[in-house]
């Protein structure tokens, strides 16, 4: 493990919620939950017990501390012991290392790329964040990226018949927002990524997973099981 953090970026923030909200694009219906740096935005993975797996357990465990998970989404591919696919970084300690080179599936669909919560939030091509190497209080890598600098990925067909509920980050220019969604349709990528470019405005955005994408949205009543899940991201919030 590599220790990547400094002072700043371990601490703490205010607590708020994020805002989450139903919504559409093209026909397909879409959540979304928009986080701003006023929020204590974490990842999770293993905790004393353990993997996590849950967005039950990750609370569980947040409710021993007087905290809350207020919002939450799997946040990137792992394998099957339900440890990260490429880069994983939780609390400023590399746990799992970059992973730049190509390979089969989605996350091998290069460019990939890196979401990294530290001074603001980044969603960035991990072979230039390989070249850059910010500091990330949390990291996690997932692949492929869906939009950068407001180009959609080369490899996404309009007219791909591989539709999936998907889900995904995106972050505003000034990286004070991110913008986590999940459709609630099967989609293809490039439609996925046309609805963080396009409805969201949002010039870089990286896809974390299809098929088992899964939310946790109290304020919606929502609470989606099924699947073990690695990655976690979340905010913390106060206790009820």
């Amino acid at each position: 493990m590599r220790l990547l953090a400094l002072a700043f970026l371990l601490a703490p923030v205010a607590a708020e919620a994020a805002e989450c909200r139903d919504t559409s694009f093209e026909a397909a219906s879409y959540t979304l939950c928009e986080v701003t740096l006023a929020e204590d935005l974490r990842l999770f993975h293993s905790g004393p017990d353990g993997t996590y797996g849950s967005f039950r357990n990750v609370d569980a465990a947040l409710g021993a501390e007087g905290s809350a998970l207020g919002f939450a989404m799997n946040a990137g591919m792992y394998h099957r012991d339900l440890a990260p696919v490429g880069l994983y970084v939780e609390e400023g300690v590399e746990v799992s290392r970059l992973v730049t080179r190509d390979g089969p599936g989605n996350f091998g669909l290069l460019p990939n790329g890196v979401f990294c919560i530290g001074a603001t939030f980044r969603v960035i091509e991990s072979r230039a964040f390989k070249a850059e190497g910010p500091e990330c209080r949390f990291a996690t890598q997932s692949g492929p990226m869906l939009v950068i600098a407001g180009e959609l990925h080369p490899s996404l067909l309009p007219d791909s018949d591989s539709l999936y509920v998907r889900n995904g980050v995106g972050v505003s220019g000034d990286g004070t927002r991110a913008v986590f969604a999940v459709s609630n349709d099967a989609v293809n990528f490039h439609s996925f990524a046309r609805f963080f470019r396009d409805a969201l405005g949002l010039r870089d955005a990286l896809y974390f997973d299809g098929n088992i994408s899964r939310l946790y949205a109290p304020s919606l009543g929502r609470h989606d099981g099924g699947f073990p899940m690695g990655p976690i991201v979340g905010t913390v919030v106060p206790k009820d």
